[in-house]
């Protein structure tokens, strides 16, 4: 068996029933309107966890897709991202009857003190015994901004100074507040915590003020383990200071290749080695036992699927009303307070709204892999080499048996290439994606407040 890089794979989702490939809820084998129980999240998580995944990466969003026919009637009536519950509250549950797998949760900066939410993931991360990952957003919804009691969103690039400030705090709160043998525990002497081993934090930013105890004693990994999306120049900058895993877009492996080589280049500029951040690509796939079996998926999911789902979820992140543009009209993508990298992407394929909805045929434009087991291997391994990432999120079509179909037919193709392990690591989430230990390693920004 061949050596090759070990790809690194997180299933992606979101506690809702659509998600990015928009109108699958409709496909009678579909079961995310079920996203309410327990029990759905619960079986997916053994599922996972039964094809080695690496993670669970939980997207979500505060704030609703209102641009499209300046509306949110199409975001009800087919699901886009609408409902939505909050990922926090699944984790718990998931992490009780798995072992190994890891939660990657999405929370807003913008939305709650950084305080409170430094208690809320340090309680997961004790809960999950050192398995919870933090995807830091800064938001960029305007809906979202009214709703929270705001005129509207601050620029691109504010959001991003004001999430460094939040980082900071949290930092304080998370690596400096408790030592690590603060907790003594001592029944017959009745301390259960040594004073002089807690202390407070002071923190007067720019955006954040905060002074007190951090909450909760220390967790497993004190830090959970940081991922990041960004993609923008802004976002790059951001992404190199704190990120230790990060998610982009591509739509092919050249242009991933050149994402990956900007990213790994800003982590150098800020002290830290390339490896110290792993990345991964949003992908979807169709599998089958063959070619013609995964074909003849791929024909039936296109069937229930709603390309203008997926072209009202993304005039959400250009903040670009595609309802008003001809199928042939070309489109202007300068300027914008929504997502820059989404914005970047469009404006150098110059796409049309008769192209984009092509691209959105199965309801979402992430890359698509179709084919059997060996040829969706030999795809993926084809992707990392050339673009240098290291994983993939791997976005859901008809929930469960997407999933259950990668691990059937694409896991076995993975591991008799040698590119995808056969056994769990040993340690927390950050141990197992960086092997570096469990806590923050001596490199990154934040191991300097502890």
């Amino acid at each position: 068996m061949s050596q090759k890089k070990q790809i690194l794979l997180n299933a992606f989702n979101m506690n809702s029933v659509g998600h990015i490939n928009h109108g699958l809820w409709t496909h009678p084998r579909d079961r995310s309107h079920e996203y309410k129980t327990l029990s759905y999240w619960t079986d997916l998580a053994k599922t996972l966890e039964r094809g080695l995944f690496d993670g669970l990466f939980l997207a979500d969003i505060v704030g609703v897709y209102d641009i499209y026919q300046s509306s949110v009637d199409l975001t009800l009536k087919e699901a886009i991202q609408l409902p939505v519950n909050d990922p926090t509250l699944i984790v718990s549950g998931m992490a009780s009857v798995t072992s190994n797998l890891g939660f990657g949760i999405t929370v807003n900066t913008s939305v709650e003190h950084p305080y409170i939410f430094a208690r809320r993931i340090s309680t997961l991360d004790h809960l999950t015994d050192g398995r919870i990952g933090w995807n830091i957003v800064t938001g960029y919804l305007d809906s979202a901004s009214r709703a929270l009691g705001h005129d509207g969103m601050n620029d691109h690039d504010h959001r991003y100074d004001r999430a460094d400030d939040y980082l900071d705090v949290l930092y304080k709160l998370w690596e400096g507040s408790w030592d690590d043998d603060a907790v003594i525990a001592d029944k017959a002497t009745r301390v259960y915590s040594d004073p002089s081993r807690v202390r407070k934090i002071f923190h007067d930013g720019p955006f954040y003020k905060s002074e007190g105890y951090h909450l909760a004693e220390p967790s497993r990994q004190r830090t959970p383990l940081l991922f990041q999306a960004g993609s923008s120049g802004r976002g790059k900058k951001f992404a190199a200071r704190h990120a230790e895993c990060i998610f982009i877009n591509a739509t092919d492996p050249a242009s991933a290749a050149r994402t990956v080589k900007a990213l790994r280049d800003e982590a150098v500029a800020a002290g830290r080695r390339p490896g110290d951040v792993k990345i991964f690509i949003g992908i979807t796939v169709v599998t089958g036992a063959s070619q013609s079996e995964a074909e003849a998926t791929l024909a039936d999911y296109i069937d229930h699927a709603s390309p203008e789902a997926g072209l009202a979820h993304f005039s959400a992140g250009t903040g670009l009303d595609f309802s008003r543009f001809e199928l042939d009209e070309q489109v202007s993508y300068d300027g914008g307070n929504a997502i820059q990298s989404v914005m970047q992407l469009a404006k150098l394929k110059g796409w049309t709204k008769r192209q984009l909805l092509k691209e959105l045929a199965i309801g979402g434009r992430y890359p698509l892999i179709v084919g059997d087991g060996a040829q969706v291997a030999e795809e993926l391994i084809r992707w990392i080499e050339e673009s240098g990432a290291d994983g993939f999120n791997l976005t859901r079509t008809v929930v469960p048996e997407s999933y259950e179909a990668f691990i059937e037919h694409v896991i076995p193709g993975l591991q008799s290439r040698g590119a995808y392990k056969t056994a769990y690591a040993q340690g927390t989430l950050r141990n197992k994606l960086l092997g570096d230990g469990d806590r923050l390693p001596a490199g990154h920004y934040g191991y300097q407040f502890r």
